[in-house]
């Protein structure tokens, strides 16, 4: 069921949305998940006069399915497991920290190249928007919303337009509140099947939209 024509659209249905909840922010400030979250994200950000940055963390992928994830790692090295999928594919102890320690080099490289090393955003005390481009197992949010949590937000909110029922579960008895535009419940769930076009962005596309925005 095709839903939105791109990111970009999808990110101006949400921005729409959460406009009209008029939902009670203290100082909001956006947190998009690199790279399909910095679209939405960045159309979020300017209908809440917030600034934009990234939350950078990866997904942990199994070693014979990488599309597959058992979890997600931060950039302060927090580690969510998904213990479902780590016992029903016998991961071992051994290919958790192998994993990790590869996937935790991407999320330095990729935090050095969106952010230029600067420290972390200050959100002490603000309403805190993740978003995404959607949910699939939520594991990877669920590592999000953890990570920002240990930084005392005032709230943590977490925004995009689909997610599959048991993500949105997950997240909402994480978060402290969940904006989705269409919760899905089949059996199965692909967030791309939602969108006309979804393309992989480049490096250098997630650049620009922030250099477009307002980052502290």
């Amino acid at each position: 069921m095709t839903l939105f024509e791109d990111r970009k659209h999808a990110g101006k249905i949400l921005a729409d949305t959460m406009a009209e909840i008029r939902l009670p922010l203290k100082n909001p400030f956006v947190l998009s998940i690199p790279r399909g979250g910095v679209p939405i994200g960045s159309e979020i950000a300017r209908i809440l006069h917030a600034p934009l940055d990234v939350l950078v963390l990866r997904k942990l992928p199994l070693p014979q399915n990488d599309q597959m994830g058992f979890g997600a790692v931060t950039l302060d090295r927090t580690v969510i497991l998904n213990h479902d999928v780590v016992r029903r594919f016998f991961v071992t102890d051994d290919v958790i920290h192998a994993v990790t320690d590869e996937v935790y080099d991407e999320v330095l490289r990729r935090n050095e190249i969106y952010r230029g090393g600067r420290d972390f955003p200050p959100v002490k005390d603000r309403s805190v928007v993740i978003t995404d481009d959607g949910l699939a197992t939520g594991y990877t949010m669920l590592a999000a919303v953890e990570s920002v949590k240990a930084r005392q937000p005032w709230e943590v909110i977490v925004s995009v337009p689909v997610a599959s029922q048991n993500a949105y579960k997950i997240i909402g008895e994480a978060a402290d509140r969940v904006v989705c535009l269409h919760v899905a419940t089949g059996l199965s769930f692909a967030v791309a099947s939602f969108y006309e076009e979804f393309p992989d962005l480049r490096d250098s596309e997630v650049k620009e939209i922030l250099n477009r925005s307002q980052v502290l």
